[in-house]
C-alpha cells in the first residue's frame, strides 16, 4: 500500500542550491521543498514568486515534494 500524502498550494520565497525551495503554504507555514522527478525531467523552471503544488508527506511534515507549478493567472501563456 502506497504511503498517504497531503497535497497543498503554496509560494516560493526563495531558491537555495541543489533544486531546493522555500515554500509558504496557504495557512502560512514555511517548510522546505525540493523538485520532483517529472519536473527536472521536463525542464520546468521553478522562480521565487511562483505558486506550486506540493506533496506533503505524512511522517515528514517539514520536507515536500514540489509536484506541478501552477499558471500565473495575468500572465499570457
Amino acid at each position: 500500500m502506497k504511503e498517504q500524502k497531503w497535497i497543498h498550494e503554496g509560494l516560493i520565497t526563495e531558491s537555495l542550491p541543489n533544486g531546493m525551495f522555500r515554500v509558504r503554504l496557504d495557512n502560512e507555514d514555511m517548510i522546505l521543498g525540493y523538485v520532483s522527478g517529472k519536473i527536472r525531467r521536463s525542464f520546468i523552471r521553478i522562480l521565487p514568486g511562483d505558486r506550486v503544488k506540493i506533496e506533503v508527506s505524512r511522517y515528514d511534515s517539514t520536507r515536500d515534494r514540489i509536484i506541478y507549478r501552477l499558471r500565473n493567472k495575468d500572465s499570457k501563456d
